[in-house]
């Protein structure tokens, strides 16, 4: 899957979830992800997705991940947290992910 933001293209390894399979079965989809926190853009999908939340302790920059059913979350930091989460995939080379992103609203763009 790719994952484009302005001019910059990433690669993203899908995770092995239902969640990740029905999220690329809607592709292409653009989404307007809000900033968060200085470490995570977010944005909320119009239909909810299957989930299987784990909390996974450490969050990495790179993730993707579903919170709750609908909400979409791209994580530029690597820090840890308490919520749950159930992964949709991962960013392949996030090094200037948050550059890239900085700390505006971004319009992201996913495709196959």
């Amino acid at each position: 899957m790719w994952m484009t933001i302005g001019e910059h293209r990433f690669s993203i390894t899908l995770a092995d979830t239902d969640a990740a399979r029905a999220f690329a079965a809607r592709l292409p989809l653009t989404l307007e992800m809000a900033e968060l926190n200085g470490n995570e853009k977010h944005a909320d999908l119009p239909q909810a997705l299957p989930t299987d939340a784990s909390h996974p302790g450490t969050i990495r920059n790179g993730d993707l991940m579903l919170y709750g059913s609908k909400t979409v979350v791209l994580f530029y930091e690597t820090f840890r947290s308490s919520y749950s989460y159930t992964p949709l995939g991962h960013v392949n080379d996030p090094h200037d992910l948050g550059r890239v992103l900085g700390h505006r609203s971004s319009r992201v763009a996913f495709s196959e």
